[in-house]
């Protein structure tokens, strides 16, 4: 069956149908956009699939984003998307706003243990039986006019999103819906937090092995990468190698020569930048003592990684009766935490980063095997 697909390019009709929309109980909502050169993503088109048509919004067209952002942050509407982090940022760029609730059909399968990490091919093959063509995604979603294979490709993903959704919500319990909801709201907090610049040279490899002075010099080097590639609109590495940030806050180079025999170190980064850079070094070297951050702690040793498995196991256990996919259980990083909070010999606190269903079902027994763990001769 063909499907009816209408364009919407004024902010009239947008915010029409915005109305309509407001009045269901939910959206499926796609985007496509292009990300090669920059540092943030550019909308080449936004789908919305009401479970009967598609409608193609076109950002090149469209001026008045705020029926858009009221229909998202409309409480009353259930947002549906899959693997949504790059959609939820390509909106909150077009809108200021971000989906709630939202429903990601990738997680939903993770729920019901059909897969983790599910593409959207494959989740609407096993759920829907439907075998979708190849798909578009490396197209160029800025060109004008768009062809009729992308504009096909663009409403099957928006009609079969809203079927993807009328399909799984009755397979899910109502435990289930809820902690898929709870988890969209989780991604919707992280895209919600502004990364403070000043922070992210803790994200740095090996960054523990360097002095409170050379982080000194690592944490204002990753603060003016991050700024410059937002406001230059250009990825990172463009802007400043990621291997180059480790050996400048070590070796902490003086002249140009000394620059460029940095690893990673690009010539053009050298033309461009490499005077801002010298003195960028020279100035967060010479800061105050008492303006030097705390050394970082070291990462947790080896013999740290049978009680990871060992705490993993008790997700496992635990998604095994729920029937939920054990990768969706817990995850890595809070485990890691929980570690680092007291290791080796504890106490133990279960760290921010586990919440939700997650603690309440599985916090106490991860403390309780910790605490069995410190007792052992």
């Amino acid at each position: 069956m063909a499907i009816e697909i209408h364009w919407i390019r004024d902010d009239q009709t947008l915010a029409e149908r915005c109305r309509a929309w407001r009045e269901l109980p939910f959206v499926a909502v796609d985007t496509e956009f292009m990300r090669v050169d920059t540092f943030y993503p550019k909308a080449g088109l936004v789908q919305v699939g009401d479970g009967q048509q598609a409608y193609l919004i076109d950002p090149l067209a469209i001026r008045d984003w705020q029926p858009l952002g009221e229909l998202l942050e409309d409480s009353t509407v259930v947002k549906v998307l899959h693997a949504c982090s790059e959609d939820l940022e390509v909106l909150l760029r077009l809108t200021g706003k971000l989906p709630q609730p939202l429903f990601d059909t990738q997680l939903a399968g993770g729920y019901l243990n059909i897969g983790f990490s599910m593409g959207y091919s494959r989740l609407v093959q096993d759920v829907l039986g439907l075998e979708l063509p190849k798909g578009e995604t490396r197209s160029d979603w800025l060109q004008r006019p768009l062809s009729d294979t992308q504009v096909s490709y663009a409403a099957e993903d928006a009609v079969h999103l809203a079927e993807l959704f009328e399909a799984l919500r009755p397979r899910l319990s109502d435990d289930k819906y809820a902690w898929v909801l709870e988890d969209g709201a989780e991604l919707v907090a992280q895209m919600r937090r502004e990364v403070d610049p000043q922070t992210l040279y803790r994200e740095v490899k090996l960054a523990w092995k360097l002095g409170p002075q050379q982080l000194a010099v690592l944490r204002e080097l990753c603060a003016w990468r991050e700024r410059e590639a937002r406001s230059r609109d250009v990825p990172r590495n463009r802007i400043l190698k990621e291997h180059a940030l480790w050996p400048m806050a070590k070796g902490q180079p003086d002249n140009l020569s000394a620059l460029a025999k940095i690893e990673d170190m690009h010539p053009r980064t050298i033309r461009q930048d490499g005077e801002t850079l010298l003195k960028l070094i020279k100035d967060a070297a010479s800061q105050p003592p008492e303006q030097w951050p705390a050394v970082l702690a070291e990462p947790l040793p080896i013999e740290a990684a049978g009680l990871i498995k060992r705490l993993r196991a008790i997700g496992q256990a635990e998604g095994e009766r729920l029937g939920i996919a054990p990768e969706l259980m817990l995850r890595k990083k809070s485990l890691e935490a929980l570690l680092k909070s007291g290791y080796p010999n504890g106490p133990y606190q279960l760290p921010e980063s586990l919440r939700g269903w997650r603690r309440e079902r599985m916090g106490q027994a991860l403390l309780a095997d910790l605490a069995g763990a410190g007792e052992t001769p």
